[in-house]
């Protein structure tokens, strides 16, 4: 796991200064405080039993303020380790996520990891979340091993054949419990991962069908199909939770059982053997946080895998602006920079998939070349600074029509959107709503009707400034009137600009913008 956080820039030195001391102070207090109680309580009982002159000497003075000091430094250090673990954890997530998500945006998608958005959104937020334990347990080992020796010194005032067997027993525990927590949650953490995902996947694509769904009255036909994924990942759960509660009862009775075994062995008198054994249970308990903690590194490491292979997409290069237009090869068909093709053919042909593998989404072994290299082995930010694509399934984002706009490239300011807006005949429908370019839109577009989704997405294309437009039936859901003035806009925008264009379409009226035409059929 250590090298993946390393990749993510959450190494074992990501502040964890503080924890650690801390952690270790707190462990020693408590061995101290329970080993020193014992050893006060059996004391006082033997002055006790022993007369007048007995307790007149017996010194409680400095016994009680031991207590109270060590009860005080006890609570202040896991005060300061739970507070300081989860700054540096905080610390060191911090901007993970955005760093992920940029790296996942601008991946190669020809290349990148094929994910659901359910399963990337599980990834960048539950599987983070998990990797917080990382930092936040770190201390865990530390913390026990210093128990452990203050436990062993303590241990020691009462004998060394005490010490000895706590150091033997303690040690085979803390192998043998940290060995059976993770062979006990490897499985379970790794099915809760990955129905997580899932049922994430399956509430996004039920979400978008949200209309359907209610039109038709299939809440019974979704809740059945979510059924399976939930209980999977609720049965995940719970074995996750059954393991935790055998491996807390199998803890606690390894640690009594050791505290009689080291008051049988201990010498000295029995106030040293009060303190030997209470010791012996105090530090016991101290190591099992680090069996606790081998019980979460397997979710740990199961987010770390996970969201590892995130980090691992190569990063890719920004688009340059303002990149020279390179001539295109489609098919049999050159393109010089601002020629113009309709690409037509039945439904099932593959236009879209060609359109696709030109703009650098897909892989596809199609005769398609950008300059003079073949569109597979062009660099994905070459295609990116080439292409501008108005896809045939328009895709906004929850926010306001300029948030949308400005997707289109930095630095985009409201006269460049308007005029955008204008080409595709949407200006007079914005300044209408409320706000104008403020106005939000809601996720995937909601309050905008097809059509004028589609000619957002068209307009967004517009102002990346992009030496060649493709356009996936851009004027589909339209009104003839409306169809015939977007493009009329269109083809004088393309004109004035010297933008090349990539057309699909089924329609005649936007067919008109291209001298070139290219025909597919279906294949078998």
């Amino acid at each position: 796991m250590d090298h993946i956080a390393a990749q993510l820039g959450i190494g074992r030195r990501v502040g964890l200064g503080w924890p650690l001391l801390l952690a270790g102070i707190a462990a020693a207090a408590s061995v101290a405080l329970l080993g020193i109680s014992g050893w006060f309580l059996t004391g006082s009982a033997i002055a006790g039993a022993g007369g007048l002159a007995a307790v007149t000497a017996f010194n409680y003075l400095l016994p009680s303020a031991a207590i109270r000091a060590l009860a005080i430094a006890r609570t202040a250090a896991r005060y300061g380790e739970r507070l300081t673990s989860h700054s540096a954890a905080l610390t060191a997530m911090a901007g993970l996520r955005t760093r992920l998500f940029g790296t996942l945006a601008a991946a190669d998608p020809r290349s990148a990891p094929d994910l659901a958005s359910g399963e990337a959104s599980a990834r960048l937020i539950d599987d983070i979340e998990a990797i917080e334990d990382l930092v936040v347990r770190r201390s865990a080992l530390p913390g026990a091993l210093v128990g452990g020796v203050v436990a062993t010194g303590c241990i020691a005032l009462s004998g060394w054949r005490a010490a000895v067997a706590f150091v033997v027993l303690a040690g085979i525990g803390l192998i043998v419990g940290a060995a059976l927590a993770r062979r006990v949650s490897a499985g379970p953490a790794r099915a809760a991962a990955q129905a997580r995902g899932r049922v994430r996947d399956r509430y996004v694509e039920l979400a978008a069908a949200r209309p359907e769904i209610i039109a038709y009255g299939l809440a019974d036909r979704v809740e059945a199909a979510l059924s399976d994924d939930l209980a999977a990942l609720d049965a995940a759960r719970r074995s996750l939770a059954r393991g935790e509660a055998a491996l807390n009862g199998l803890v606690a009775l390894w640690s009594a059982l050791l505290a009689v075994v080291i008051l049988l062995v201990a010498d000295n008198g029995p106030a040293l053997a009060a303190l030997a054994a209470l010791a012996a249970f105090a530090g016991s308990e101290a190591l099992a946080i680090r069996v606790r903690s081998a019980l979460r590194e397997a979710v740990v490491g199961e987010g770390l895998a996970r969201v590892g292979a995130l980090a691992a997409i190569a990063p890719q290069p920004a688009p340059e602006p303002g990149a020279a237009a390179l001539p295109l090869r489609i098919g049999d068909i050159d393109l010089e920079p601002g020629a113009r093709l309709v690409v037509t053919g039945d439904s099932g042909s593959g236009k879209t998939t060609l359109v696709e593998t030109l703009a650098g989404l897909r892989s596809a072994p199609l005769p398609l070349s950008v300059g003079a290299a073949p569109v597979a082995q062009a660099e994905a930010s070459t295609l990116a600074a080439q292409f501008a694509l108005a896809p045939q399934s328009a895709q906004l984002i929850a926010g306001t029509i300029g948030d949308n706009l400005r997707l289109a490239r930095p630095g985009v300011d409201e006269a460049a959107m308007w005029a955008a807006l204008d080409v595709v005949r949407l200006a007079d429908r914005v300044r209408t709503m409320p706000g104008g370019l403020d106005c939000p839109i809601g996720e995937g577009g909601g309050t905008l009707s097809g059509g004028e989704q589609k000619r957002l997405s068209l307009a967004r294309a517009l102002l990346a400034n992009r030496p060649w437009l493709i356009a996936d039936e851009p004027s589909e859901g339209l009104d003839p009137a409306t169809e015939a003035e977007l493009v009329a806009r269109l083809d004088a925008w393309l004109t004035q600009t010297g933008t090349g264009l990539i057309l699909v379409s089924h329609r005649p009226a936007p067919r008109a913008l291209c001298p070139q035409s290219l025909a597919l059929t279906p294949q078998p």
